[in-house]
């Protein structure tokens, strides 16, 4: 089959943003042949049932879309495996007709990573969904890719373990693979890429490839090219992923979290950074600018001071605390913190943390009918304090509503822009900002994405970013394995 049946990829990421939040159409014709399609569904239904095939409106619009910015493009089937021999065996029939594979997890994405721009399949992996082998003495685990973070910890919840990776959405943890997402607390306990061991994945052809060994679950292996993290963050370009093999941790005698406020930005990632110098293993250390508190503060009826707010987190025993919240303390007041809030038991941090975590909602609450856009750049920790107090500055004089939340202690922040999709000069405006914010964070020695991925609309920056070389090695490497580029294509490169 020709591939100039499938739809045209948008051709820039301008393209992209212009064109921002339209509403799926009711009704659009195809991209693949209805003779076509009548066999190819035919086939689909003889491996995963009437019930595990749709050609529904509704439920292809369902898997066209992500939570980002980006247009909602619907696949012309939506297929629902339940074993890693269905998906192997759909894939030889897409591979067999040249029809694009697009894996779907919860849809939580912020790159338009699932639209499928040249139609084709959504291989929705919903059903998928146990939790497959626990060892709990080697402190893994092993999930199919239905099997989202808070349904993991739920299950590990009497074992006195946890998967501590927490992007905030309840994402699916093949998902967050996919595009190497990380969080909360990531200063402590690192991102995806440090937390999966071994990986199963589909690939086009449908051959099913285990990127550490069959079975391999070792902490550590200098053994050959690392296949596993070839994955990790490959956002489906290069196969489906179908388990992945998770480090945990034990769960940690206390943890006490604080709330605390600072005169100025410079004053708050001073502090960050200066936590950091100083030793103190901290679990979380969150920043909201005061834009993003008074935010917070009317979504939740909180009353924080309205200033810029450092969220912090401790993990550990009780001693150890001690000495840990004392140090921040003194630092925090050496830059002028105050106002600090504690919180010991799991029902106040709770409270405490609900800001952070609403931050979105809040954000969208500053101007209600407005959509938001979340940027993503992540810098060496020496920059935080200059770029942050940059874009700051950048966001007051051109008059946009972006209120900055981060993960500060990875030198990463977003910065949450709210704006009306149907004013162009607007839409414009926010989209020379993030062009901005990226090259500031790029110049700087930083990656134009933190944690969302690539997706649909950093291609161009990501070429900049690594440099045309490094794309030819990417695009030598999918070509290797995909050499129809039916996966996930018009997405990363």
């Amino acid at each position: 089959m020709s591939t100039a049946l499938f739809r045209k990829p948008l051709c820039s990421a301008l393209v992209l943003f212009n064109k921002t939040l339209h509403r799926c159409p009711e009704k659009r014709r195809y991209a693949i042949k209805s003779g076509i399609l009548e066999r190819v569904v035919a086939a689909f239904q003889s491996i995963s049932g009437d019930a595990g095939v749709s050609l529904g409106d509704t439920v292809r619009e369902q898997h066209g879309r992500d939570e980002s910015v980006h247009r909602c493009h619907p696949p012309d089937v939506v297929v629902f495996p339940r074993s890693v021999e269905e998906v192997s065996a759909l894939a030889k029939i897409c591979h067999h007709h040249r029809l694009p594979i697009i894996p779907f997890g919860t849809g939580t994405g912020l790159e338009g990573g699932v639209g499928a721009v040249r139609g084709g399949v959504c291989f929705s992996m919903r059903k998928m969904d146990q939790v497959l082998d626990l060892h709990q003495e080697d402190f893994d685990v092993t999930v199919e890719p239905g099997v989202t973070r808070k349904a993991l910890n739920s299950y590990l919840r009497d074992t006195g373990l946890w998967f501590p990776v927490d992007p905030g959405a309840d994402a699916s943890l093949c998902g967050m693979a996919a595009t190497s997402a990380s969080g909360t607390n990531a200063v402590r306990y690192g991102t995806m890429r440090e937390n999966v061991l071994n990986l199963e994945v589909v690939l086009a052809d449908g051959t099913v490839l285990h990127t550490a060994g069959r079975g391999r679950r070792s902490r550590k292996t200098s053994a050959g090219y690392n296949l596993t993290n070839l994955f990790v963050g490959s956002e489906g370009t290069l196969g489906v992923l179908t388990k992945a093999t998770l480090r945990l941790y034990g769960i940690p005698e206390t943890m006490v979290s604080a709330v605390c406020s600072f005169p100025s930005v410079q004053a708050a990632v001073d502090s960050t950074v200066q936590v950091l110098q100083a030793g103190v293993p901290i679990a979380r250390i969150e920043f909201l600018d005061d834009v993003m508190i008074d935010a917070c503060n009317r979504f939740n009826s909180l009353s924080y001071p309205v200033a810029p707010t450092l969220f912090l987190e401790f993990h550990g025993s009780t001693r150890s605390l001690e000495e840990q919240v004392a140090i921040t303390e003194e630092i925090a007041k050496d830059n002028g913190g105050s106002d600090f809030s504690w919180a010991q038991d799991e029902e106040s941090r709770g409270r405490l943390w609900k800001a952070r975590h609403d931050a979105w909602y809040a954000a969208l609450a500053l101007r209600p009918g407005c959509k938001a856009y979340a940027t993503d750049v992540c810098v060496p920790l020496s920059c935080l304090p200059e770029v942050v107090v940059a874009t700051k500055k950048d966001l007051i004089r051109n008059g946009l509503t972006g209120p900055i939340a981060g993960h500060v202690g990875d030198g990463n922040f977003h910065c949450i822009m709210v704006l009306d999709p149907n004013d162009q000069e607007e839409v414009g405006q926010v989209h020379q900002f993030t062009e901005r914010l990226a090259r500031r964070a790029l110049a700087m020695d930083g990656t134009c994405t933190g944690e969302h991925g690539v997706g649909l609309g950093k291609r161009v920056l990501l070429r900049e970013e690594v440099g045309p070389l490094a794309i030819e090695v990417m695009q030598g490497l999918k070509a290797t394995l995909d050499p129809k580029n039916l996966m996930n294509p018009g997405k990363v490169l």
